[in-house]
């Protein structure tokens, strides 16, 4: 009889106390890991004849990057180091004259993605933070007549810069590029695009998530996951690219920009390809190579990984230190995707730097002409030009410059 009770009561024990147990272990591991993290407490909107207003609430200071897609138009708003409250709605259905809704998720477990659709276009919106107030930190989304074109904000409003249509140039236009030349041979250049080729794929490639604190919607919401992109650092090695004013080489410039390139994809688990990622060319022959054997190194890099885009970072030179702006490039006879890929991250990078539009256009470089998917050729901006060279070699500049493409890649896709 006695053994029959210790039965029953280690029964008990078993669906009763460890269940609880475990319980207050994951409790303790869930906190562990948000502790120091901001909590999204809530969101909160407001609509009027002018706008619609989207604040989410913080328990403590944020960062946050955002991104602009298109087909519907749609602003991605990703806050860093930060865990989302169960309380928080997650899905808010607007249907006003503005915005057609807002989803918001833990994207990752240390960030929190939000996703709203508008019905204004990409240039009639803002992002900004506060503090105190209602909670001790927010992040406000205004959409509506707030734009420099926003007048009838009622109808979707079109681009500032109609997309394929290059921008009118400066008078001082830098000589262009040769469209009929094989190799990519930038005026007043010392030395043919060179890198060195690297292993193919680079390694842990694909976002840390879990899927028990993760919404796979809203972390494919950018259309990068699962996505094969090959990234080009223009010039490295022997060839530095351009020197700007100051002796900012653009071999070093392009190398920075691609890396934190490849880091934001990976983080949107995108597979990423990089023709180099130190100074050195990407032909087996090294310095050795001719110009189209280290050019066409650059596109095996991605033809033989079956890239779903191919994106060349370059910065433009000129006699003149007046030149400024930012070009995209599509192969002249290659796909309408080419040119729309073009077109997005060249407007990408405007929109995260403020550079000028230079237009896109079409071209015959030999890395846009003999890659086998969508392919681009962005100039960054002018080296030549002392104040958009300084941009470029800060850090902030860097880290612009690849949201600005990412932006463009994920707009492609989105």
């Amino acid at each position: 009889m006695r053994q029959s009770v210790l039965r029953i009561i280690v029964f008990i024990m078993l669906f009763v106390v460890l269940p609880t147990a475990s319980a207050g272990a994951a409790g303790s591991d869930f906190g562990s890991r948000v502790d120091g993290m901001a909590e999204i407490t809530a969101i909160r909107t407001s609509s009027n004849k002018d706008k619609t207003r989207i604040v989410i609430d913080a328990n403590k200071t944020v960062t946050y990057k955002k991104m602009v897609l298109s087909s519907p138009d749609r602003v991605v708003v990703d806050i860093a180091n930060a865990w989302l409250s169960d309380k928080v709605k997650k899905n808010i259905a607007l249907n006003n004259r503005f915005v057609a809704g807002v989803r918001i998720a833990q994207f990752d477990k240390k960030t929190v993605r939000m996703v709203v659709e508008t019905k204004v276009g990409k240039n009639n919106y803002k992002v900004f933070a506060l503090k105190g107030g209602s909670a001790p930190e927010r992040v406000v989304l205004d959409f509506g007549n707030i734009g420099p074109n926003s007048a009838n904000a009622s109808i979707k409003l079109p681009d500032s810069k109609p997309a394929g249509k290059p921008a009118t140039k400066p008078a001082s236009k830098p000589i262009a590029k040769p469209n009929t030349s094989e190799a990519h041979k930038p005026i007043n250049k010392p030395a043919e695009e060179a890198s060195k080729p690297q292993p193919a794929e680079t390694t842990n490639n694909t976002a840390n998530t879990d899927s028990s604190d993760t919404d796979a919607e809203i972390a494919a919401i950018t259309g990068l996951k699962g996505r094969k992109i090959t990234i080009d650092a223009g010039h490295g090695g022997n060839d530095s690219g351009a020197i700007g004013p100051t002796g900012v080489m653009e071999k070093t410039v392009t190398l920075r920009i691609a890396n934190e390139v490849r880091r934001l994809l990976m983080a949107e688990g995108a597979t990423v390809y990089m023709t180099r990622d130190t100074d050195t060319e990407v032909s087996p022959k090294g310095a050795n190579a001719s110009d189209i054997e280290e050019l066409q190194a650059r596109c095996d890099v991605a033809n033989q990984n079956a890239s779903d885009v191919f994106v060349s970072i370059h910065m433009d030179s000129f006699s003149s230190g007046a030149a400024k702006g930012t070009t995209g490039y599509y192969y002249s006879l290659g796909s309408q995707k080419s040119r729309d890929l073009a077109d997005k991250v060249r407007s990408g990078v405007i929109d995260q730097i403020g550079t000028q539009s230079r237009g896109t256009q079409s071209c015959n470089f030999y890395v846009v002409k003999h890659t086998d998917m969508p392919a681009t050729l962005v100039e960054v901006a002018f080296i030549s030009n002392p104040t958009e060279e300084q941009l470029l070699d800060s850090e902030d500049g860097i880290k612009k410059a690849a949201q600005g493409i990412v932006d463009g890649i994920a707009d492609f896709f989105g």
